[in-house]
């Protein structure tokens, strides 16, 4: 239990600097990835290019185009994958910090309330079971509903992670199927 309102303070200070901290290295981590992304798709195209100025028909063009398509697809899959890849590292630090201080404040409200209705005066048994049972319900509810979040950012990372599969599946069959047609 803080003792002193400058040991709040201070609990309060540290938390936001954790907070700016860990949303900054999210950032530059995305922007590093960002500056890596582009740099591979220029000289991707750049090279793509200069492949397809080498084409003697339009049949050999059409090929190349098509030999280029699953590759830059991957990366763009790949791209995706790292993205969400650090958003979560990145909401898990925020998470369990938050639920740390939760916690924590959880522990030194209950405290607190304890020794206020310890001081009760006599009679007060109905009043003291009514506060206590509120307490009890608020932090209930707090679980319900964070257990409640943390399976639906689950359900969603399954999701993208099934839809990035079936793409890349899909992107495969296609490929080799209008190679064929094309052949």
């Amino acid at each position: 239990m803080f003792a002193k309102p400058q040991e709040f303070a201070k609990s309060g200070l540290n938390f936001a600097q954790f907070f700016a901290n860990t949303t900054f290295d999210g950032i530059e981590r995305l922007s590093l990835l960002n500056l890596s992304a582009a740099r591979s798709a220029f000289e991707t195209s750049t090279a793509n290019f200069n492949t397809l100025l080498g084409a003697k028909d339009v049949q050999s063009f059409v090929n190349l185009q098509q030999s280029f398509a699953s590759p830059t697809l991957e990366k763009g899959m790949e791209y995706s994958r790292n993205v969400i890849a650090i958003a979560t590292e990145t909401k898990d630090k925020i998470a369990k910090e938050v639920e740390s201080h939760i916690a924590e404040a959880n522990a030194q409200v209950s405290g607190l309330v304890e020794q206020a209705l310890a001081a009760a005066p006599a009679g007060s048994e109905a009043t003291v079971a009514a506060v206590k049972s509120a307490i009890k319900t608020a932090n209930e509810t707090y679980e319900s509903v964070n257990k409640a979040a943390k399976q639906a950012a689950e359900v969603a990372e399954a999701s993208v992670s099934a839809a990035t599969a079936a793409t890349l599946k899909a992107a495969n069959i296609a490929t080799p199927k209008n190679s064929k047609k094309a052949a």
